[in-house]
């Protein structure tokens, strides 16, 4: 557990755990709206060489971005099962050579397999709890 008082600081925590990930990682970031999610990953995308700007893919169900390793960045907020949904719809973005982060992945815990699961909690302010588990 980490106490984050700004957003460079959870920038640097998300850094820190991309330096322990190899291909083929999943990373399931939860937390509520506002917690940090998207910021923790910027960071963790950072250190994984990546350049260009990391937004958040609330609303389309994920982006890929070009580093040292290849990286992807999903929001499954809008989905509330993956039932119904195409079989392959993460396929594009889980695969051995990619390092994927996952937020809200609840809805498809049962489909990935996760290498490192981040809590991330609000405090208030700039302040964030981030447990990684």
């Amino acid at each position: 557990m980490s106490l984050s008082e700004s957003a460079e600081q959870t920038e640097a925590a998300g850094a820190e755990l991309a330096a322990g990930l190899k291909p083929g990682d999943v990373v399931l970031v939860q937390g509520e709206m506002g917690a940090g999610k998207t910021t923790f990953v910027r960071g963790a995308a950072r250190a994984l060489g990546v350049t260009k700007p990391v937004t958040s893919p609330t609303f389309t169900l994920g982006n890929r971005y070009e580093g040292s390793v290849p990286v992807a960045h999903l929001d499954l907020h809008r989905l509330s099962t993956l039932a119904g949904e195409d079989p392959g719809l993460l396929d594009d973005y889980v695969d051995a050579a990619t390092i994927a982060f996952v937020e809200w992945p609840e809805v498809a815990e049962s489909e990935l397999e996760a290498a490192v699961r981040v809590r991330l909690e609000h405090l208030g302010g700039d302040r964030r709890k981030i447990d990684v588990l």
